[in-house]
C-alpha cells in the first residue's frame, strides 16, 4: 500500500533533505510545501512576518489535495511540510487513511544554527522562536500515525530509519 509521508517539523529541521531521500528510496513523488505557499504568504515569511492560520489554511488545503490526487492513483507521496499544529495534521489526515508523519525533533540552538548558514530560501531566520512557540509537537498516545526522529543524527540515518517503517521486511 502506497502512502502519503509528511515529512514535518519547523523551517530549518531537514524536511526537504530528508523528504527528498526518502522518496528517491521509496520510489515516490516528492513535494516540498514550500513551493504550494500562495505569493502573499511567501512575501510575508521574506519580510519576516509569521504567517497566521487564516494564511495557512488554505496553503494546507492544496498539501492535502496534492496528497489526495496521488492516493487516489495508487501512487505514494513524500510531502515536506511544517505542519506544526495538530489541527493542520488533522486536516491532512483527510487526505486518506494511508497518511502519516515523520517528525523530525531537534533543539531550537541546532535548528537556529541550520537556518542561519542558508542561504537560498526566503524563511526570515527571525521566525524561527515564532515556529518553536507555534509548534504543538505530537503526542504519540493519540497521534499514533507519527514517529519522531532527531534532527541532529545523520541525513543517511534518519533516511534508513524514516524508509524502515513504509519499507515491508524482507521474506
Amino acid at each position: 500500500m502506497p502512502y502519503a509521508i509528511v515529512v514535518m517539523g519547523v523551517s530549518g529541521c531537514g524536511k526537504s533533505s530528508v523528504g527528498n531521500a526518502l522518496a528517491d528510496r521509496l520510489g515516490y513523488d516528492f513535494v516540498d510545501a514550500d513551493d504550494l505557499h500562495p505569493p502573499e504568504n511567501v512575501a510575508k515569511m521574506r519580510g519576516g512576518t509569521p504567517l497566521t492560520d487564516e494564511d495557512r489554511w488554505p496553503w494546507l488545503a492544496a498539501v492535502e489535495a496534492a496528497m489526495r490526487e496521488r492516493l487516489m492513483r495508487g501512487a505514494g507521496i513524500v510531502v515536506a511540510c511544517s505542519a506544526l499544529k495538530r489541527s493542520y495534521r488533522d486536516s491532512l489526515r483527510s487526505a486518506g487513511e494511508a497518511v502519516r508523519f515523520v517528525h523530525l525533533a531537534g533543539s531550537q540552538e541546532l535548528i537556529g544554527a541550520r537556518v542561519a548558514r542558508r542561504r537560498s530560501h526566503f524563511f526570515d531566520p527571525k521566525l524561527l522562536a515564532s515556529q518553536f512557540a507555534t509548534l504543538e509537537a505530537p503526542d504519540p498516545a493519540d497521534e499514533t500515525d507519527v514517529t519522531v526522529l532527531d534532527a541532529g543524527a545523520p541525513l543517511d540515518s534518519v533516511v534508513a530509519d524514516a524508509g524502515a517503517l513504509f519499507t515491508p521486511p524482507r521474506q
